[in-house]
């Protein structure tokens, strides 16, 4: 029904008046959190124009790298270069647009616990393996009631350099500052008796074949591999499940930098899923060739218009329009030789 649905969308995507640019390609890597989003318009926007967009996953800092490196013309980012690595980057000033929304899950793999609640300074706990059991005292805190076997936690995290780590661990640093010790990053030094999943889907599918499994994961692949999620404690004391709707709710009232950075993570509000985080398209400002130049602002132009009418759908929420507007005005910083 949900395919069936998309597959209207695109159809009607197809027929809407959008700048062509044919006979170019265009390459992109990165981020895996928005992979779904950028094969759905890929696939919709080359209806109307004859450009082949190509975008490959590999975690936000490989997009990043590439970019650097020049190899591919855009990248998918959840996490912005570090100020000291923009120096690195061969192409000069990049340039940043928001393209969407969507909550970081944690999911888990336990027979007979369909329903889970857990507070910031318990899942730090987790994560860092001060807890080690199901049925600890503070995940029962968290769950009155809630029958939870004396079985071993095993905890999964990415392998590779990613910006759903980097996210949800600023979320820890944020939510749980004096629970939470092992700091924030793409990559982690993690406790050598965990799990390493390669991408969202890699976490996912260590999750599902592990009895016992907990990790991060976005709501998009958790869904397609079937697995439970936990409620999350917000900033207003309030358990929140992982939804397009309370990722909409903690973008509202985000603070955006001129720059277009900005983070949706703890936000206020009842109804705000704490761990929603956000990605960016990055490119270069000055665009050497003039027809991947102008095939480049045509596709982001459709992403930021278009595309979003297909991002609940998969489970992502769309821009605020504030935001929306922020990132089509700065579509004129882009300069094509």
């Amino acid at each position: 029904m949900k395919i069936c649905k998309l597959l209207g969308l695109l159809t009607l995507a197809a027929s809407a008046s959008i700048a062509r640019a044919d006979g170019v390609n265009l390459n992109g890597s990165g981020s895996t959190f928005q992979k779904a989003y950028q094969e759905t318009v890929i696939e919709a926007y080359g209806k109307s124009a004859s450009v082949k967009i190509n975008y490959g996953g590999g975690g936000s800092g490989k997009g990043r790298q590439d970019l650097a490196d020049m190899v591919v013309d855009f990248a998918g980012a959840d996490s912005p270069y570090k100020d000291a690595d923009l120096a690195k980057n061969k192409g000069g000033e990049v340039l940043y647009f928001p393209i969407l929304l969507g909550p970081i899950t944690v999911s888990y793999h336990i027979d007979g616990v369909d329903k889970l609640r857990l507070s910031p300074d318990t899942l730090a706990q987790i994560f860092q393996r001060n807890i080690k059991k199901w049925n600890d005292k503070a995940i029962a805190a968290d769950n009155p009631g809630a029958k939870l076997p004396d079985a071993d936690i095993v905890v999964v995290h990415r392998s590779d350099g990613s910006g759903t780590t980097d996210n949800f661990t600023k979320y820890l640093v944020d939510a749980a500052p004096k629970t939470w010790t092992l700091k924030s990053g793409s990559t982690l030094e993690w406790s050598a008796d965990t799990q390493a999943g390669n991408g969202n889907a890699g976490v996912a599918q260590v999750i599902k074949s592990t009895q016992g499994a907990i990790g991060y994961v976005d709501l998009s692949d958790a869904k397609a591999s079937g697995l439970k999620y936990a409620q999350i404690k917000n900033k207003a004391g309030k358990f929140i499940e992982p939804t397009a709707d309370s990722a909409s709710a903690a973008a509202d009232g985000i603070e955006v930098k001129d720059n277009l950075l900005f983070s949706a993570l703890n936000a206020k509000g009842d109804t705000s899923y704490p761990i929603t985080y956000q990605s960016w398209v990055i490119v270069y400002a000055k665009q050497a060739d003039k027809a991947k130049g102008a095939a480049l602002k045509a596709y982001l132009k459709y992403i930021l218009d278009d595309g979003q009418k297909f991002l609940k759908d998969l489970d992502f929420a769309p821009l605020p329009k504030s935001l929306h507007d922020k990132a089509l005005k700065q579509l004129d910083k882009i300069f094509v030789k």
